[in-house]
């Protein structure tokens, strides 16, 4: 605790210094503001939120899509990263199983809280992402650790279609500037497995994952390794007690080309 509180106050100190500089919000200011939920604090030292930021290359005035928002952590920092001329879109599958709570009205309430007011929720079928008004509008898609679900059993309409992913990758792909990133961070399977672990330990082959983003016709731009760990043996559950948080996880940026 003790030295979370150490890492938190130089933070802290750095944000504030290059605050004054620049007058524009920054990774490390975002990850220090009092106002953060506990909740969130708690899951920065195996998120690593201020290397993932900046890989994510989101800046101030930016429109960013947080897709499938969960309870709002990242969208959270990139409101405070994209500011009051930016817009942040918490995105809410229509395909999440109630099962798992209701994922619309926990993003609406974090939309909600104070001084959210450029995070606007929105929700529809995972192929679709977003109303057409965002159409070429968006700066940075980010989804997090959430890219295997979207080839499993229940990512469901209810006429019992399964998620298209491919159509998701297009339609991000649509969402996108010219020249806008997608970034994608997820849990890797081991080498030559593809798809075929996403349902049973919730990992994806990062080999599988980049073949599938760039039939899209995006072009890989880079890949952080901040979130790397070399002990893991792959093969584990994701939320097994002997692994979760420490799961070897890859992040790639992709861009859509300018022409």
């Amino acid at each position: 605790m003790k030295a979370r509180l150490a890492l938190a106050a130089a933070f802290s100190l750095v944000a504030a210094a290059t605050f004054a500089a620049t007058g524009a919000p920054t990774a490390a200011s975002a990850v220090a503001d009092p106002s953060r939920p506990a909740a969130d604090v708690e899951k920065d030292a195996t998120r690593r939120p201020v290397e993932m930021i900046a890989f994510s290359k989101a800046r101030a005035g930016d429109t960013v899509m947080d897709v499938w928002t969960g309870s709002g952590y990242w969208a959270r920092l990139f409101s405070k990263i994209v500011g009051p001329q930016g817009c942040v879109l918490a995105e809410v599958p229509s395909e999440i199983p109630a099962r798992f709570g209701d994922a619309l009205g926990t993003a609406k309430a974090m939309a909600a809280e104070p001084g959210l007011g450029n995070v606007e929720v929105v929700n529809g079928p995972i192929d679709s992402l977003a109303p057409a008004k965002y159409v070429s509008k968006v700066d940075v898609v980010w989804i997090f650790e959430d890219y295997h679900d979207l080839h499993d059993s229940f990512m469901k309409e209810p006429d019992g279609r399964l998620a298209d992913v491919a159509a998701y990758n297009r339609a991000v792909f649509k969402m996108l500037k010219p020249g806008g990133y997608y970034v994608v961070v997820d849990h890797a399977a081991p080498a030559g497995s593809g798809l075929s672990h996403t349902e049973d330990t919730h990992r994806i082959e990062p080999a599988a994952l980049r073949a599938e983003v760039e039939t899209a016709g995006f072009k890989f731009d880079g890949e952080s390794r901040v979130l790397a760990r070399t002990d893991d043996p792959h093969t584990a559950l994701v939320f097994d007690k002997s692994i979760r948080g420490r799961t070897d996880r890859f992040a790639y940026r992709f861009r859509k080309p300018r022409s």
